[in-house]
């Protein structure tokens, strides 16, 4: 018998597994045989070490053992480090491809090298259940829509080694263009063959199916649908369940809605016997919340349970309760977007807010165990909401907490960097993710963390080998290194440049005004230094290089991304960040102006804008670092999704150095927002008792549902109304109301906004930019 090879890996020993052999175990059917295919292809692929295949035993000799033992918990395995053996073994199919996934992450690799910790051991199963990603062939996403057949089953296996279970896709039709200049294949047979390759590794198949048509109370509309959605589905090999979007897409109330979905469960039954349906009710408004659970109290026996996700408007723990107990309920967690968005990245500063978009590059592993572990005992597991690759690192972050919740996420990363870049640098580039993760923490200006990863970053990838510069994993945590530390020097220069100009003018009456303000013009239109420097040329690069690895489109223009919004991060890296268009508006209607008091005048209004006066006080509330008398009754980590009276902040900033919004201040860019007509509040304390008061509001932008009028907003000081509700006035204009005495006798004061909210939609109706408190003059 031949002794075993064990090396000293870490200051540790381990099984030198070079010249392994995987032993198949007899009885092993097709699920299997993909695990073991999995195993070989990924590593040669990784360590240009193709392990040999052979299905007899043989102690001489360094072995992979590879079996199902048909026994256990659901998805589990046991893997376990002896000798010179290893041996997987699945409680089930499945469980064998989550012990093979396990293995690899566990592997120390590099090239021509492999091996495992001698003695290691563990044995698992999963906390829950449902554990999946949504991942649609469709010209909104980001990268997939350029993506072959070959790119999606590489995607699959990587998260499969990561415990998924579940892929969910979407159908030809659905709210988005018919074509992509990416498509590589038609939409239908892409569908197919993605849904055949996950099948394969015995994954659940859901589909994404929204219900699109005007009517459904007309038969023939109804037959029309049942014939699309029959012929669609049977293409596929198997389909578990349908997810129907109540809303977002779609537009049907659930009286009408619940009668279609049970047409559609007979018929598409006839297909797939076993498949099961879940509604979510997304942007539902009030009453028709009311009518979904009055439906579900009928228990219609075709229904399995309700998705709760983005524009779900009530809590989820909430709407549990109202739902019959035999009705399953699923996570739609959206991970994909930073803004706009379920889970907005938290007093996000408004530089990154306005560069990095809606849907960037956004590792955020601490932000999504919290979001995951918020509500994980609520329901079965999740299908998350995803719209490309630019998600990632949380996708993995979900998958390790539907599996174990109890695994810290720096473990977790760890994981991730080792599967995807070898034990060298593999756990550095993993806990970069935390790092690029704080980048988004407090105000850019002042973020020593960003130039900080920046260096850990530009470290690794002086170390790096050709095939870590070729992973496009590293390439976008790079990506994103790189944009972070452009922004904020951009940012530092752009406050200043605009700093200096509005000293400029500060000095109009030593100066004059048209001197002031023609020195002040040739300030802000000095160029920003950075735009032609070393970290703009890398960004380029490094977006080229993520569109030819990946097909990430970060580019309408150059890479023909479907909008700007959608990851075209190249397209708003440069964008306005202080407020140049602003002054220069101002400038341009002060020179107008024939007469010297009257532009003096104007210019102290315009550099006085924000000064409420003598014992007044005044809010960016739209600023998380300007917003002192905010009231924050419900912390983030309480309420990640802000159902329950939490205050989010938001930007509508320009989207280029033109835009009409760049002639606004930057402080009408910003707002708080609350959701669902749950009331914003601003507390005052010691008032004068005497003195009488007004309010100046700024309101901020509203975003609704497509086709509903914006909601309308109210005011109320200590209870009292100081204006009812009004339609919301023009962006950027400040309305004034007088304050009753009474509300401010005792030399406090409460201010409660309010948005009338029984319209349909996402539930974002009450935004508030600005608010000055003004106190009269005696």
């Amino acid at each position: 018998m031949i002794a075993p090879v064990f090396l000293l890996v870490s200051g540790a020993l381990a099984l030198d597994l070079r010249n392994a052999v995987i032993v198949p175990a007899e009885g092993n059917g097709a699920i299997e045989e993909r695990a073991v295919q999995m195993l070989r292809e990924e590593m040669a692929a990784r360590t240009r070490i193709l392990w040999p295949v052979d299905a007899k035993q043989n102690s001489s000799r360094t072995e992979i053992l590879i079996g199902n033992r048909r026994r256990g918990a659901t998805d589990g395995f046991r893997l376990s480090v002896r000798g010179n053996r290893v041996s997987i073994e699945g409680n089930d199919a499945r469980g064998v491809v989550f012990g093979v996934g396990r293995f690899m992450r566990e592997l120390s690799w590099g090239r021509d090298r492999i091996s495992i910790p001698d003695g290691w051991t563990i044995e698992t199963s999963p906390r829950y259940p449902l554990r999946g990603h949504q991942m649609g062939y469709r010209p909104k996403t980001n990268s997939y829509d350029g993506w072959n057949l070959a790119m999606w089953e590489r995607y699959i296996r990587d998260l499969v080694a990561f415990g998924m279970n579940a892929i969910e896709l979407i159908p030809p039709r659905s709210d988005d263009a018919t074509d992509s200049p990416h498509f590589p294949a038609p939409p239908m047979k892409m569908m197919a063959d993605v849904a055949r390759a996950a099948a394969s590794y015995g994954l659940e198949i859901w589909v994404w199916y929204p219900a699109l048509d005007e009517n459904y109370e007309d038969p023939s509309q109804v037959n029309a649908a049942i014939r699309e959605w029959t012929e669609v589905l049977s293409q596929l090999p198997r389909v578990d369940a349908i997810f129907v979007p109540g809303g977002d897409p779609g537009h049907t109330r659930p009286r009408v809605l619940f009668p279609f979905l049970e047409k559609q469960a007979a018929a598409l039954r006839a297909i797939h016997p076993n498949l099961q349906i879940f509604v979510g009710p997304h942007q539902f408004s009030p009453e028709w919340m009311d009518e979904m659970v009055a439906e579900t109290q009928r228990q219609p026996a075709w229904l399995a349970g309700i998705g709760f996700g983005p524009g779900g408007r009530m809590p989820l723990r909430e709407l549990k309760q109202r739902l019959p107990a035999q009705f399953k309920v699923r996570r739609y967690p959206d991970i994909t977007h930073s803004r706009l968005a379920q889970y907005p990245v938290p007093d996000w500063d408004a530089a990154l807010a306005l560069t990095a978009a809606r849907e960037p590059i956004n590792p955020r592993p601490r932000d999504m165990a919290l979001i995951h572990d918020h509500l994980a005992d609520a329901a079965m597991g999740f299908i998350a909401y995803s719209e490309g690759c630019n998600d990632d690192v949380n996708k993995i972050v979900w998958l390790a907490k539907g599996w174990n919740p109890e695994e810290p996420v720096e473990e977790t990363l760890r994981q991730y960097g080792r599967y995807f870049f070898g034990d060298r640098l593999g756990p550095d580039v993993g806990l970069a993710m935390l790092d690029l993760e704080a980048n988004w923490r407090g105000p850019l200006a002042v973020n020593g963390r960003v130039a900080q990863t920046l260096v850990k970053l530009q470290a690794l990838e002086r170390e790096a080998e050709p095939q870590h510069l070729l992973n496009w994993r590293f390439q976008m945590a790079l990506y994103r290194a790189y944009s972070d530390a452009y922004t904020q020097k951009r940012l530092i220069e752009e406050k200043a440049r605009e700093n200096e100009a509005v000293a400029r003018l500060s000095e109009s009456r030593r100066l004059g005004s048209q001197a002031a303000m023609a020195q002040a013009d040739e300030i802000l239109r000095k160029p920003t230094a950075s735009l032609h420097g070393p970290l703009r040329a890398r960004i380029g690069e490094l977006a080229e290089a993520l569109y030819q690895s990946i097909r990430m489109q970060t580019s309408v223009s150059k890479y023909r991304a479907i909008g700007t919004m959608r990851g075209a991060t190249l397209d708003t890296v440069d964008v306005l960040l202080a407020g140049d268009g602003y002054w220069r508006k101002k400038i341009a209607e002060w020179q107008t102006l024939s007469d010297e008091q009257l532009r003096l005048k104007a210019i102290d209004e315009a550099l006085n804008r924000t000064n409420p006066g003598l014992g007044g006080h005044y809010d960016d509330l739209g600023d998380p670092f300007n917003q002192p008398h905010l009231v924050r009754s419900v912390t983030y980590d309480k309420d990640p999704g802000y159902l329950s009276g939490g205050v989010f902040l938001d930007v509508h900033g320009p989207d280029s150095s033109g835009s009409p919004v760049a002639a606004l201040p930057p402080s009408v860019w910003t707002q708080a927002e609350t959701l669902n007509g749950n009331p914003l509040k601003m507390r005052y304390e010691a008032l004068s008792r005497e003195a009488s008061y007004r309010v100046r509001v700024v309101y901020g932008v509203y975003v609704g549902a497509p086709g509903t009028p914006a909601a309308k907003l109210k005011l109320e000081a200590e209870g009292i109304l100081v204006h009812d509700y009004l339609d919301r006035p023009a962006r950027g204009q400040a309305l004034e109301f007088p304050i009753p005495a009474e509300a401010t006798a005792d030399g406090t004061l409460e201010l409660t906004f309010r948005a009338d909210m029984r319209i349909r939609g996402p539930g974002r109706g009450l935004a508030v930019a600005e608010v000055w408190l003004i106190r009269a003059a005696p």
